[in-house]
């Protein structure tokens, strides 16, 4: 056995022999290859004994409660907490990754948790947290484990979110994503040079996970696009991306344009103005999309939520945290009309203006 790899290791879904008996894995588009003993990619889906193992199921990297909003989601149980986790590794290979330290560390360098998923979900009951988030690295890499939390979750009452680049094959994410009720995804870029040289991916397969999310499923989902100087902060390219949006998803999917700092492999590059924020916020309203957000820095008119009709504030939001929210079960209370997304028409209680959630908690 690998050093990584016990008698509890599940075998993983998502794979195959190929004809010269390796291993191809077929849960991300990357289809790693591996002989005996090799590890993919992402470093925690290891070929032993011709089989191919998720060694990071039921190892967390550690496990906090935050605001919701810190994910981000606007429009998902607002001003609720939040329990989040990750596992170590990731199947994009981004220079910029600002979770580097979890994201690129293969599990034995990281002092991993031991935390099935049984565990997960009684940790996030006894915190009073409503919903599951994985995230920190792309959960993508831990789908078994996912499938599980998720699956587990919904017979308790939680929700489950996953914060992902959405780099997976078809068949891969009608599994993960099958208990499932929220996601952020991340558009790093909309150009194939920027994914291809600064990720190591495409950028095709993250756009068909987007379809699918807003045309196959009922999953609630937002996007976030890291702004970095000079790589993905044009107009031309945000103009196009947003048409893309509008054209494809519909106006209203909530888009978050978020401020890059110098990390990992790219520290030569300045943090993000605030005013790109502000310009590609303003860009993306004057093309038709309802709710454009900034975020990474404090901009209460950038992070507040707006009536895409007669234009009152509703959620006024500064960071993450909430400082009034006037919905009325999910609609504009001056015009009544219905604001997108999964707000509390059961669960008033959840709302908590002015809270301020963000601890470190232990399994």
């Amino acid at each position: 056995m690998s050093e990584l790899i016990t008698p509890e290791t599940p075998e993983a879904r998502w794979w195959e022999t190929d004809e010269k008996g390796k291993i191809l894995c077929t849960l991300c588009p990357r289809f790693c290859r591996m002989g005996e003993g090799q590890a993919g990619f992402c470093y925690v889906r290891q070929n032993v004994g011709g089989k191919l193992y998720a060694a990071s199921y039921g190892k967390s990297t550690g496990f906090a409660i935050d605001p919701i909003e810190k994910k981000p989601l606007s429009h998902f149980l607002p001003g609720s907490a939040i329990m989040s986790f990750g596992t170590a590794g990731c199947n994009l290979g981004c220079r910029f990754c600002q979770n580097w330290h979890i994201s690129k560390a293969k599990l034995v360098e990281q002092n991993s948790v031991s935390a099935m998923p049984e565990q997960v979900v009684q940790l996030a009951l006894k915190h009073n947290c409503p919903s599951i988030a994985m995230t920190y690295n792309d959960p993508t890499i831990f789908g078994e484990y996912v499938i599980d939390i998720s699956r587990l979750g919904r017979e308790a009452g939680l929700k489950s979110v996953l914060v992902t680049a959405g780099y997976i094959t078809p068949e891969a994410r009608k599994d993960i994503y099958r208990y499932i009720d929220a996601a952020n995804v991340d558009l790093k870029a909309f150009t194939e040079t920027f994914y291809h040289k600064l990720t190591f991916s495409h950028l095709e397969p993250i756009l068909d996970t987007l379809r699918w999310l807003k045309h196959e499923t009922q999953i609630w989902f937002e996007i976030t696009n890291l702004m970095i100087p000079g790589e993905n902060d044009s107009w031309d390219e945000t103009k196009r991306m947003c048409d893309w949006l509008v054209t494809h998803l519909g106006p209203e999917v909530p888009l978050h344009f978020t401020a890059f700092h110098p990390d990992f492999k790219m520290q030569d590059k300045i943090r993000t103005p605030q005013e790109t924020l502000n310009r590609a916020r303003r860009l993306a309203l004057s093309m038709g999309l309802h709710h454009v957000y900034v975020g990474n820095v404090h901009d209460r008119n950038g992070q507040t939520t707006y009536c895409p009709n007669c234009q009152r504030s509703l959620i006024e939001r500064d960071w993450h945290r909430i400082l009034r929210n006037d919905l009325e079960k999910g609609t504009c209370p001056d015009c009544q009309t219905k604001i997108a997304g999964i707000f509390h028409p059961d669960s008033p209680d959840l709302i908590k203006v002015g809270a301020n959630w963000e601890e470190e908690v232990k399994a």
